[in-house]
């Protein structure tokens, strides 16, 4: 049946284009403007400025247009990522898997965020980043520190990348399209 699917899939790619609309969300430094350089350049810089309130940029992949909305991790901003993660195709929430102290902190602030009720059952994507440096914690401790396990009322998956190095990018990619919605 994949043979056909992929077959059915292209098909629909002939005549139709896919959206999505994404937040990427997650505490200040977790590495959220990296990863959309990722997805739409390929490409890493080392010397980031702190995003202020938000960015949005559409990329396109394919048969598929991605508008996606970088918000800012800082204490000021969190209060607004409600507003900008609701009807979305899905959240992504970025991680700095290496920041052991910030841990607890982005778990408080992933619950809060996902117990929202406009919010419920949008797919979610966690994505611990910077998987390159040795303090990083594996995608085991990351599921079990941030209780995913406990997040019941929509889909839930978790991948580990490192936005310098590009790892694990294209496996993001391919979880964005298959979560994109066709249209005409």
């Amino acid at each position: 049946m994949g043979l056909w699917d992929s077959f059915l899939n292209w098909l629909r790619s002939l005549f139709f284009k896919q959206e999505m609309e994404l937040s990427l969300i997650g505490l200040q430094n977790a590495g959220k403007t990296s990863l959309v350089n990722a997805i739409a350049m390929g490409a890493y810089t080392e010397d980031m400025i702190p995003t202020v309130g938000f960015n949005m940029r559409k990329v396109t992949k394919g048969n598929v247009t991605i508008k996606l909305w970088d918000l800012g991790g800082q204490q000021r901003f969190r209060a607004m990522w409600e507003r900008y993660c609701r009807g979305v195709s899905a959240i992504l929430y970025v991680v700095d898997a290496a920041d052991r102290d910030s841990i607890p902190i982005s778990r408080s602030e992933l619950h809060d965020l996902v117990n929202k009720p406009t919010l419920t059952g949008i797919p979610l994507l966690v994505i611990g980043n910077k998987i390159d440096k040795s303090e990083a914690l594996s995608k085991e401790a990351l599921v079990n520190q941030l209780e995913l396990n406990s997040i019941t009322d929509r889909e839930v998956s978790c991948y580990m990348i490192s936005c310098k190095d590009n790892v694990n990018i294209d496996v993001v990619i391919d979880w964005l399209i298959q979560h994109s919605k066709i249209t005409k």
